[in-house]
């Protein structure tokens, strides 16, 4: 099939090498416009452009793709006369227009056993709700937020040692499996669009800055269910001495204390800090002051100093 892909982030990387390993063809790629990034602010590519000129594949970096704004780019799509268009986390809203384009629609591969976790941080918030599986869905797209029938979905295990980054891989690999078979099924026409039960949605919004702020009277899973779905972004964050203090790294301990929550119980320079949460304690392993790097908490306090008895937060 004729194809054209629209991704941006790394996530959408695995599923358009899968797409040029195939047997389907690869006719142009959109993807978010270059932004800056780093210390300069150097206007850097996505990782979806950076991969499709490897390949030497046209690629449209449209800022919206609404009629009254996008005409030029809108007529180029139609021109490519593809059969589907495939989207991955692509990050720009399809009208209805552009969804009609192709023969058999725009499909997507989205992060979650849908109708679960509807919206834009499906990953994320499987991992803060300490969920033990989830998955990725090939879905038909419609004009609704993540709203459009199923094709497929392919589960997989959340280990209690995952991290957003590394589940985000192997979800990606998932993501991009389930494509290939999802478009063969297209194809052959043995495709079953599987409407979704909207009574089961739930939704998973673009994580803010504000959400990383560690409320100590949460109980402790929910705090290190915290720390693995914001490392590395935007990172679980607390305050000490008036200053922020990230936390990267927590393990619990079932030792109970009556302190107030968030109070510093113990400094073990080979262990890192006893913190009181909401039901136990926890040990902070890796910590991040403001200003410097992340690194062990053994590190950490070599070269500052944290008071038993203090309350953080």
């Amino acid at each position: 099939m004729r194809i054209i892909y629209m991704g941006t982030p790394q996530f959408a990387v695995p599923a358009l090498d899968a797409l040029l390993s195939s047997r389907h063809e690869v006719v142009a790629v959109c993807t978010q416009p270059d932004r800056p990034s780093g210390r300069g602010y150097k206007l850097t590519p996505s990782a979806v452009k950076a991969r499709a000129l490897e390949h030497g594949l046209p690629v449209h970096q449209p800022e919206t793709l609404r009629i009254s704004e996008a005409k030029e780019i809108r007529a180029q799509l139609e021109r490519y006369n593809s059969d589907v268009f495939v989207v991955a986390a692509y990050g720009l809203l399809l009208p209805k227009g552009v969804l009609e384009m192709p023969r058999f629609g725009c499909i997507n591969i989205h992060g979650s056993l849908l109708p679960k976790y509807r919206g834009a941080a499906p990953i994320h918030a499987a991992l803060l709700n300490g969920d033990k599986t989830t998955g990725v869905t090939i879905m038909h797209m419609d004009t609704g937020l993540d709203t459009g029938d199923m094709i497929l979905k392919r589960e997989i295990a959340i280990a209690a040692n995952d991290r957003f980054e590394n589940l985000y891989e192997r979800m990606a690999e998932l993501g991009a499996s389930a494509l290939i078979e999802a478009l063969d099924m297209l194809e052959n026409g043995t495709a079953i669009r599987t409407p979704q039960d909207d009574t089961l949605s739930c939704y998973a919004p673009m994580l803010k800055k504000s959400d990383a702020i560690i409320d100590w009277e949460w109980d402790t899973t929910r705090i290190i269910n915290m720390t693995r779905a914001l490392d590395p972004w935007p990172g679980s964050q607390t305050v000490y001495d008036g200053k922020p203090l990230k936390i990267w790294r927590l393990e619990n301990t079932s030792d109970v204390y009556k302190n107030k929550a968030g109070t510093v119980l113990a400094v073990d320079p080979a262990r890192g800090i006893l913190i009181k949460t909401g039901d136990s304690a926890a040990w902070a392993t890796e910590l991040q002051g403001d200003g410097s790097k992340r690194m062990p908490a053994t590190d950490y306090l070599r070269g500052r100093k944290i008071e038993v008895g203090a309350v953080l937060g």
